[in-house]
């Protein structure tokens, strides 16, 4: 089994990724996501949220398989959901580290 972890939540973690925003063309595939789900359930959103966040994260940074933490941040107040959600869903999954 792969070691997991998550990326220390640092002054330069927050100071990179404290900020982050969609890109104008992950806006509409994250507004598009959402809309999948009834009202209510928008938080079923979550997954399909973290791999687009994660795919932005890596085309900035050429890396794979990263999220910081105020990246994940970022995805919990675009669903209205608490941050501790959002982090079980990305520490239980491989896909996302």
């Amino acid at each position: 089994m792969a070691e997991r972890h998550l990326e220390p939540d640092t002054p330069e973690i927050r100071a990179r990724w404290g900020n982050f925003a969609w890109k104008p063309e992950n806006a509409a595939k994250a507004k598009e996501a959402i809309a999948r789900y009834p009202a209510g359930r928008q938080r079923s959103a979550v997954m399909p949220l973290l791999d687009l966040a994660q795919r932005q994260v890596g085309e900035e940074t050429h890396t794979q398989g990263w999220l910081p933490i105020p990246v994940m941040e970022f995805v919990a107040r675009e669903l209205g959901m608490p941050i501790v959600r959002v982090l079980e869903v990305a520490t239980f999954y491989t896909m996302y580290n």
